[in-house]
């Protein structure tokens, strides 16, 4: 993939970003790093405090069921008839939550980064759940500027082999 001179380079996954730019031009680029973030993010076992809720369909008001002293149902109003369950709601992924978070706040620095002039052209560098919710929060000026994307998780590489992946990239 070609780096013209300056462009923007974005490495995030969901716990660290590296911004990049290229010092050097489309043949030979230098990626410079002019910003790095790592957010720390416990694993979720370690953000929960309570275990998951439970939840009952059971109704009431007229037309809702009735339970009878001996334990069956009937209908008040004859209304339709619904059998009372209860079953667990499903668990938060705390550390999920948290990395689409930092992946929205990402895009928020870019936005204000298109927004003052900084950048041109950018290419983003994720994992693909982390570039799929970067997606969704890209200011219409930061899509205008995307030059290229790499599924990849790349924030534990060296600029060096970033530089590489993306001479590798099409």
């Amino acid at each position: 993939m070609q780096v013209p001179h300056n462009t923007f380079v974005v490495v995030a996954d969901g716990r660290k970003m590296l911004f990049l730019r290229n010092e050097g031009d489309a043949d030979y680029p230098n990626l410079v790093v002019e910003k790095k973030v790592i957010h720390p993010n416990p694993k979720d076992s370690d953000q929960k405090t309570d275990l998951a809720g439970q939840s009952s369909s059971t109704q009431s008001g007229p037309g809702a069921p009735a339970v009878a002293q001996n334990g069956s149902m009937h209908a008040k109003g004859g209304g339709a008839q619904f059998a009372p369950s209860g079953g667990t709601m499903g668990e938060a992924d705390y550390h999920q939550l948290e990395e689409d978070r930092f992946a929205a706040e990402t895009a928020e620095l870019l936005k204000k980064r298109v927004l003052n002039h900084e950048f041109e052209s950018l290419i983003v560098i994720a994992p693909p759940r982390t570039l799929g919710e970067l997606r969704k929060h890209y200011h219409k000026e930061v899509q205008s500027r995307i030059a290229g994307e790499i599924d990849k998780d790349l924030t534990g590489h060296t600029v060096p082999q970033i530089e590489e992946a993306l001479a590798r990239a099409e």
